[in-house]
């Protein structure tokens, strides 16, 4: 400790009853199967993701669709296609004849 530092000792213990109890044997479920051991203060844990079936530590493309979102940016895309296509066609213009 600096000189000059003036810092208050405080009492490390924690308070009684206040903390909820810590299990060392909870259990993550993982959609894909997988099941992970390790301590929580949930008994148990269910879980749509983990490392053993998250693209990034898998390195496979996988989709994970939640309340259709994949389908709908899908059909908006198309939607924005159509469109753009239409917009290329050139414009005939009629000369004014008098």
């Amino acid at each position: 400790m600096r000189p000059g530092n003036k810092i208050a000792k405080t009492n490390n213990n924690m308070k009684k009853d206040i903390h909820p109890e810590y299990h060392k044997d909870a259990v993550i479920k993982c959609a894909c199967g997988n099941v992970i051991k390790t301590g929580s203060t949930k008994k148990e844990t269910e879980i749509e993701i983990c490392s053993s079936c998250h693209p990034f530590f898998t390195g496979k493309e996988k989709l994970i669709d939640t309340a259709g979102r994949v389908e709908k940016f899908k059909q908006k895309m198309a939607k924005a296609k159509i469109i753009k296509d239409t917009k290329k066609q050139p414009k005939i213009r009629k000369k004014n004849v008098k």
